[in-house]
């Protein structure tokens, strides 16, 4: 650890994430939704981020492409960079949750151990990983941004599913198969995997 971080301490904040979700009225949590580019992360995450906002509830998406913009501008898509891009939005989404918001990032987050060190972050039942299934072939049909195409034509070095791995999450506590169900259904299993839990009412 650097002397940097040696010489600094925490600062508990007068007002806790239990007296923030009190007033809210309802539980704070992180899902993080993982899948190869194409899969349906976004789509997924602002379509249960609505129902949310509907509800009256508090609540937030951080997309991997608009964090890219920003916080994270300066990582590229190196094993080194993808690890670092994800400690940070970790780190931003505890503060989220420490704030009382169910926040859902959409990131393709593509290695497992990445992902678990996120997850080694919260309390039990804060961190929700939902796992949105969906094959190479599928999502290279979508294509949607037209970044398949540019990786086949070896224009995007490091692209998962083409020339970096992703490994599937091993036990989700959600599983979305956006090729065989709607959005809806998705989103359904969503809020119903929240109510169960407690998280919302």
């Amino acid at each position: 650890m650097s002397k940097s971080v040696d010489n600094l301490v925490w600062h508990e904040a007068t007002i806790t994430k239990a007296d923030r979700q009190a007033k809210n009225n309802h539980k704070s949590c992180l899902l993080w939704f993982t899948g190869l580019s194409g899969s349906g992360k976004s789509t997924l995450a602002n379509a249960l981020d609505q129902v949310l906002y509907n509800n009256h509830l508090n609540s937030y998406v951080l997309d991997g492409d608009n964090i890219r913009q920003g916080l994270n501008q300066d990582l590229g898509f190196t094993d080194a960079d993808r690890v670092e891009n994800i400690r940070r939005i970790g780190e931003v989404s505890k503060l989220f949750v420490d704030a009382g918001t169910i926040v859902s990032t959409a990131f393709i987050s593509p290695f497992e151990n990445d992902r678990q060190r996120v997850r080694e972050r919260f309390a039990e039942n804060e961190f929700i990983e939902v796992y949105v299934k969906c094959d190479l072939e599928e999502c290279e049909k979508r294509d949607v941004k037209g970044l398949y195409k540019k990786a086949r034509a070896g224009e995007i070095p490091y692209f998962t599913g083409i020339s970096s791995p992703y490994e599937a999450p091993s036990q989700p506590e959600i599983i979305v198969d956006t090729a065989n169900e709607t959005i809806e259904q998705s989103v359904e299993k969503l809020v119903n995997y929240l109510k169960g839990k407690q998280i919302v009412r």
